[in-house]
């Protein structure tokens, strides 16, 4: 409902994408202001992860509007305002891949600057080494591309097992817990965070896509999570001459600064580090991300 929105310091305007299956997709498209069609700077592509949404962007938007991009902010299916199927099983990441690659294709997206974080990670990536003419440059942020050798660690392997067992996670997945309880930095109202990733679920059942992505992390569901895919992709962005650019919250206990630093030298990347903030640095720390962010457009 749409009232559950409310009061969250949120201000875009909801868009709707329907899909062939009749499934309702929520995005944000905003432009600058007196700027025609097509002649924006850019587009800017924002895709979050698990367990959150669109919201995590919520100090970006405005500001790349203002700089003359068009910007661009998609829930997932499951997340936001997006639908939310109620079977667990429904949930794979083949399917986020290729509705985000429906999404773009239909808005006829172009010159675009991906901006990836959590799961918005391998399924961004998948999509912009798959139809790499519409990207212009790429701002990865505390994420990863699955292949045989990344090392998921203790934490990772924790988390999945908590998210197919309710009761470590307190009976139900709380997702504004979750995010909020990512935070450090004494100015992040956690009660705000909280209520954000809250709201777009008004029960257990519908929380059936985030208590999906853990599942599919492909050391233990290699198919659902595009394990083969995912390799794929991480080896044709060391070939891939588009600018690329790591944004590194160091704080972030899953998704290392050791493990930001190896694959930018992987990438050939440049790397800026977000001292103090956690794996949710977009809203933890909007305004130094766009800052680094700014320090590599021309």
């Amino acid at each position: 409902p749409d009232e559950r929105f409310a009061g969250l310091g949120w201000e875009w305007a909801p868009r709707y994408f329907e899909h062939p299956d009749g499934l309702r997709q929520h995005y944000v498209d905003e432009r600058p202001a007196g700027v025609a069609a097509g002649e924006e700077r850019g587009t800017f592509l924002l895709l979050h992860g698990e367990p959150t949404w669109g919201y995590l962007y919520r100090d970006w938007i405005g500001p790349l509007v203002a700089d003359g991009y068009r910007v661009v902010a998609p829930d997932h299916f499951g997340f936001g305002r997006s639908d939310k199927p109620t079977d667990d099983d429904w949930y794979d990441i083949a399917r986020h891949r290729e509705a985000l690659g429906r999404l773009i294709a239909a808005l006829d997206l172009d010159r675009i600057t991906l901006v990836v974080q959590d799961w918005g990670g391998p399924i961004g990536l998948m999509n912009a080494v798959d139809d790499p003419d519409r990207y212009a440059r790429l701002f990865i942020l505390n994420t990863w591309l699955h292949d045989d050798t990344f090392l998921y660690d203790e934490g990772v392997r924790w988390w999945r097992q908590a998210a197919l067992d309710p009761g470590q996670l307190g009976g139900d997945m709380p997702t504004g817990v979750i995010v909020a309880g990512t935070m450090h930095r004494p100015d992040v109202d956690k009660a705000r965070v909280v209520a954000a990733f809250d709201a777009p679920f008004t029960d257990e059942a519908s929380k059936a896509g985030a208590r999906r992505f853990p599942f599919c992390i492909p050391f233990g569901e290699p198919e659902l999570g595009e394990g083969d895919r995912q390799a794929a992709a991480r080896a044709a962005l060391r070939d891939w001459d588009v600018p690329k650019h790591l944004i590194w919250g160091d704080a972030d206990p899953i998704f290392t600064w050791d493990w930001g630093q190896a694959w930018a030298a992987e990438l050939g990347a440049t790397l800026d580090r977000i001292e103090g903030a956690s794996h949710f640095l977009q809203l933890e720390a909007g305004a130094d991300c766009i800052a680094a962010v700014r320090s590599h457009l021309t």
